[in-house]
């Protein structure tokens, strides 16, 4: 039998040594770059930490320097991967890896966090099934439990405060929480529901009344559930650091509220790039210390994982730090616990990379260009569960798609963040957000009567806005199929058309039955001024659209259509459409203007990894600001050469290779 065993049948701990340093890491609030480790312990598991190697652990932190690691605790199968007194360990443990990875951690001044699966622990229901969420039919889950039960107070709180109090931990990643909480008719949640609205029974599909009623009670009720463990571990564990994996990003795009000490997600190990730039935009608007974790390998069917090379994690890594957010990548070590010389080559490489930039890039600040906002509303009537965006965002990325190809700046910011900033951004895109409060019509009516310019987009979202569009709206919309009419040539665009008679409006795009234009068509994007400023509506699925197809045909209506509301943007380049920009500024004040290569990006899972982003160039790119005394390209450093005049800046990149930075001094 091994120690580990022993311990394990004896019910006793094994505690890490002490360090032989005193080095203190990073605070999350501060770190920059981090790497992911996680096993999803089994019960099947047989090998848990065999191979584990100091020698390995102490090589890859030497090599790789990152500012911490989060190493698996406890995944979704609930069974723990170290020596638990409180819940299920492993049967599988064959070394205390914790341990020894805490020992080396702290001897390198590394912080220690830990991956913990939160509300998807299925060995827990097992062993109580009372703790099972429960589905409209009233049947219990087998993997997530219920958060309005018993489990995190008899098990999560506990557990947490057992692991981070035994091994000096730094911290917890707690995953399986914002996403994988559902809708529960358990009766606890049933109770809980009764007591706040005095229904004795809820709701039970989207056709029932009080729908949306039941589903923001259950936002609500979970928003409480994740401040509960969070201070309760917070006091059991003073000055560690705790996040809920997805927690106020896109997935519940509201008003922070629960005391987290910085946010995080892992966005899609294939469509990476497309995820990770909707993801940073939204979490930098946030006001707190985040970072965004890319996965280091891949899969396909009948293939299995496939390791991401530096190439593409770079230009991952790229999107996030563009926005100023920390990076972090996730790998899995063996099921035996070594970590193969691959997994440390490309961490490498691509922390050179990262830290490289990190001066110019981490902590940057936007400077308010184009703001896109995602409607909350829209988005919690849409999905059907607590917290996730899962076929909500389409619109908003396809809105963000065709803005970016056109060489703008963009922030994505939801209603909370938006508001209170609004007069700092020269234009506003709404995207087919077709449930908005008064008080957020309002207040961007008021924008654009002040002065601003507000381009609303689909037939639906335009319709809140009818007495600034300066056009009669003609019966209802209708789903029909349209050739539009772009500046580019026509598109096929398929949805929700709405028919507009123009008043005081002007018709700037037309919709067509066919693709002969020779008869009149229909209206289909109009621009109407509106008080001190302006007002642009498209009255069908362009966002949507040019999400599905990134024709060239609606990128140029995106590119009129921004032109006529912003036509003296800050920055402008000369750069393709696949080279993406963004004007920020550093964590000391100095102006950068970031630019992105995306050729390359993984768009199918057929073709899983580039070793090479082909470079282009040269890029002019032209800038208002006052006369710099230097500009030099980061991270190399090289002085470039500029001409300034009348309050603009013109200067030219000779070659961009995966990211880069304008720094103005």
């Amino acid at each position: 039998m091994s120690l580990c065993a022993l311990a394990l049948s004896l019910g006793l701990m094994l505690l890490p040594s002490e360090p032989t340093q005193p080095n203190k890491p990073v605070p999350r609030k501060e770190a920059f770059l981090g790497m992911h480790f996680d096993l999803h312990p089994q019960k099947g598991d047989t090998e848990l930490g065999a191979d584990l190697d100091e020698a390995n652990l102490r090589e890859l932190l030497r090599r790789v320097r990152p500012d911490y690691v989060q190493y698996d605790c406890k995944g979704h199968a609930g069974y723990t991967g170290y020596p638990t007194k409180v819940g299920w360990a492993s049967p599988g443990i064959v070394r205390d890896s914790l341990a020894l990875w805490r020992k080396v951690t702290a001897d390198q001044g590394v912080g220690l966090f830990v991956h913990y699966s939160g509300v998807w622990d299925t060995v827990a229901i097992e062993h109580h099934p009372e703790w099972a969420r429960v589905d409209a039919a009233g049947n219990r889950d087998p993997n997530n439990t219920s958060t309005f039960g018993p489990y995190v107070d008899e098990l999560l709180i506990p557990q947490l405060t057992e692991v981070l109090t035994a091994y000096k931990l730094d911290g917890a990643w707690v995953d399986g929480d914002c996403w994988a909480a559902q809708l529960d008719y358990s009766p606890a949640a049933m109770a809980a529901w009764k007591s706040e609205t005095g229904r004795d029974d809820a709701p039970r599909k989207r056709s029932d009344p009080g729908w949306f009623e039941w589903k923001q009670f259950h936002r609500r009720l979970f928003e409480r559930y994740v401040a509960h463990w969070v201070d309760a571990v917070h006091r059991a564990v003073p000055g560690v650091q705790l996040t809920s994996n997805w927690m106020y990003s896109t997935h519940a795009p509201k008003k922070p509220e629960v005391n987290l000490d910085f946010l995080s997600g892992d966005y899609s190990p294939t469509l990476s790039v497309d995820r990770a730039r909707v993801e940073a935009r939204y979490l930098a608007g946030n006001g707190l210390p985040w970072d965004l974790m890319a996965w280091g390998f891949n899969w396909t069917d009948g293939i299995g994982h496939t390791l991401k090379t530096p190439a593409m994690l770079e230009q991952e890594a790229a999107v996030v730090l563009m926005q100023g957010g920390g990076f972090q990548t996730y790998y899995q070590p063996t099921r035996r616990g070594y970590i193969v010389p691959q997994i440390i080559e490309t961490q490498e490489a691509v922390a050179k990379f990262c830290r490289a930039r990190q001066a110019v890039s981490h902590k940057s600040a936007s400077v308010p260009q184009v703001a896109l906002m995602l409607s909350s509303e829209t988005q919690f009537d849409r999905s059907d569960v607590v917290f996730t965006p899962w076929g909500c965002t389409s619109e908003l990325e396809g809105a963000l798609h065709g803005l970016l190809e056109n060489g703008y700046s963009v922030d994505i910011l939801a209603e909370h963040a938006l508001l209170p900033q609004i007069a700092k951004y020269p234009m506003v895109v709404v995207a087919d957000a077709y449930r908005i409060t008064e008080p957020t019509r309002r207040a961007l009516l008021a924008y654009v009567r002040n002065g601003g310019s507000l381009l609303v987009l689909g037939a639906a979202c335009a319709a809140n806005f009818r007495e600034a569009i300066g056009a009669d709206f003609e019966g209802e919309n209708q789903e029909t199929t349209a050739e539009l009419a772009c500046p580019g040539g026509l598109v096929p665009i398929a949805g929700a058309w709405q028919t507009v008679r123009p008043k005081t409006a002007k018709p700037v795009a037309y919709r067509y039955a066919t693709r002969d234009t020779r008869k009149p068509g229909l209206v289909a994007a109009t621009i109407n001024a509106y008080g001190k400023g302006r007002m642009a509506a498209v009255f069908g699925p362009l966002a949507i659209g040019h999400f599905r197809t990134h024709h060239p045909a609606s990128r140029s209506l995106f590119a009129a259509l921004a032109r006529s509301l912003f036509p003296s943007p800050a920055v402008t380049s000369d750069a393709p459409s696949f080279v993406e920009l963004a004007l920020r500024r550093t964590r000391d004040g100095r102006l950068a203007v970031h630019l992105l290569n995306t050729l390359e990006m993984q768009r199918s899972s057929q073709v899983l990894s580039a070793d090479v982003v082909p470079p282009v160039g040269p890029i002019q790119v032209r800038l208002r600001c006052p006369q710099p005394k230097r500009v030099t390209w980061e991270p190399d450093g090289k002085v470039l050469k500029t001409t300034w005049r009348d309050g603009t800046l013109v200067v030219t990149v000779p070659k961009l290779e995966i990211h880069g930075a304008i720094l103005v001094r």
